[in-house]
């Protein structure tokens, strides 16, 4: 295939990517227990334009990982349009979720995990990382945040 578009600019794909954490209601969410062993699954999310929202039971392998380990990777996409987000993790019950970020959970996904079994958690990610590019020629500056801070 060959490439006909030009790259975008720093600013322009930051945009792209606010967007579509605000438009897109699925993730793939990335971790690995203690020995290694990785899992990979698509959540629902919701971004509240620090952080990414997440929600799954405590208890599965994705809830023990997130809780554990207190990192993840993200990703958003697919290979012609990546965004790959790493972040800290931070784990909620339901009673002490930030309200706003349940409720914007809620109204995004239609499911309200404080309503549902108590097993569910709320699992807010901290992005410390995030790349951005549409195939080869965006790989030179895909890196849109680095160490919690916004490329410049």
């Amino acid at each position: 295939m060959k490439i006909t578009t030009t790259a975008r600019t720093a600013e322009q794909r930051k945009h792209d990517l606010l967007v579509r954490l605000e438009r897109e209601t699925d993730i793939w969410v990335a971790t690995a227990d203690a020995d290694g062993v990785p899992c990979l699954v698509p959540l629902w999310f919701v971004w509240d334009g620090e952080s990414v929202w997440l929600s799954t039971r405590g208890t599965n392998p994705t809830g023990r990982n997130l809780r554990d380990g207190g990192r993840t990777r993200l990703a958003l996409g697919h290979t012609r349009d990546v965004v790959l987000v790493d972040g800290e993790v931070r784990v909620f019950g339901a009673e002490d979720v930030p309200r706003a970020a349940a409720d914007a959970f809620a109204a995004k996904t239609g499911w309200d995990p404080r309503t549902d079994s108590s097993s569910y958690v709320y699992l807010q990610v901290r992005p410390r990382a995030v790349q951005a590019w549409h195939e080869q020629h965006e790989l030179r500056g895909r890196h849109l945040m680095r160490d919690g801070v916004w490329a410049e």
